[in-house]
């Protein structure tokens, strides 16, 4: 039987872009580079984080979300938690279910019980993949496909674990350069036949397999670093976008999207842009759209 059906509820969650309708969020009230996890922290970590110019550009991309007609939930903000605005790791929603990730690294354990005590308040059951590393950043849904990266965040047998609870959907494996984090700092899917791709960080058997599935989109190495391929879809062939990254703009803009520039420069000083600040609850879609 499958996890999909003709009627979205609360949650639901088949694609990166069907219509954006309830996502989580969480100020970067208290973030700070306290160790280092990711090359970008690397390169930011003397200079560190403005928390006043990250809290306002936040403020402006939540406003910007609702402006668009999405509910914007936001987690409290816990002072042990230095990098609790990537609220994208801490689970994922695939279908019906609600999947609380088990985080990696000992500095973000714990996240995930906020978002726990959230969905226990408001009566979102979800299903809690303990034993298994994985974090929601190298979880990307294509309709009953399920991309996974493997990474220093996600390992295989949380793969595994993933296929065997879903037998009916299809969960394939993404293996690229792990110091790019997450799977979705290098691949990101913007609708049924696009996508962008840092191909620097796959190799060509890879980058081969996707570009039989879609039309890749590549991303600069530069506008890598500037997390290009970070960008997050509402849904209608709207893309949020950083203004800095102006050639994966062009070329979204070419494909006929409506690009939503908002500088969250500041953020993603930490490693993470649109769419590792923002956790999808709801989307709402036909899924006559896309075979699956």
């Amino acid at each position: 039987m499958s996890i999909f059906s003709k009627q979205p509820q609360k949650p639901f969650a088949r694609s990166e872009y069907d219509v954006l309708k309830q996502v989580i969020l969480c100020k970067p009230e208290y973030m700070t580079i306290r160790d280092v996890i990711n090359e970008t922290q690397k390169k930011f970590k003397d200079e560190g984080i403005h928390i006043e110019l990250a809290m306002a550009q936040h403020k402006k991309f939540v406003q910007a979300l609702k402006e668009h007609d999405v509910d914007v939930v936001l987690l409290p903000a816990l002072k042990m938690f230095p990098e609790q605005v990537f609220t994208r790791d801490i689970g994922f929603t695939f279908g019906h279910v609600m999947f609380a990730a088990e985080m990696a690294n000992k500095v973000r354990q714990g996240e995930e019980e906020v978002l726990k005590g959230w969905l226990k308040q408001e009566g979102i059951s979800y299903y809690n993949l303990l034993g298994d590393m994985i974090e929601g950043g190298d979880v990307i849904v294509d309709g009953e496909t399920m991309y996974v990266g493997v990474s220093n965040r996600t390992n295989k047998n949380a793969i595994n674990h993933l296929q065997s609870i879903l037998p009916h959907n299809e969960v394939v494996t993404v293996p690229f350069t792990e110091k790019y984090l997450h799977l979705d700092c290098v691949f990101n899917i913007l609708s049924p036949t696009d996508a962008l791709i840092y191909p620097g960080a796959l190799k060509q058997k890879e980058i081969d397999f996707l570009s039989s599935r879609f039309n890749l989109m590549e991303v600069t190495k530069e506008e890598q670093f500037t997390l290009g391929t970070n960008v997050l879809s509402i849904g209608n062939k709207k893309v949020f976008s950083l203004p800095v990254n102006t050639n994966v703009n062009e070329q979204l803009r070419e494909r006929g999207y409506e690009v939503i520039e908002v500088d969250i420069t500041e953020i993603i000083k930490s490693g993470g842009s649109f769419r590792c600040c923002t956790l999808p609850v709801l989307r709402e879609g036909d899924l006559s759209d896309k075979e699956v």
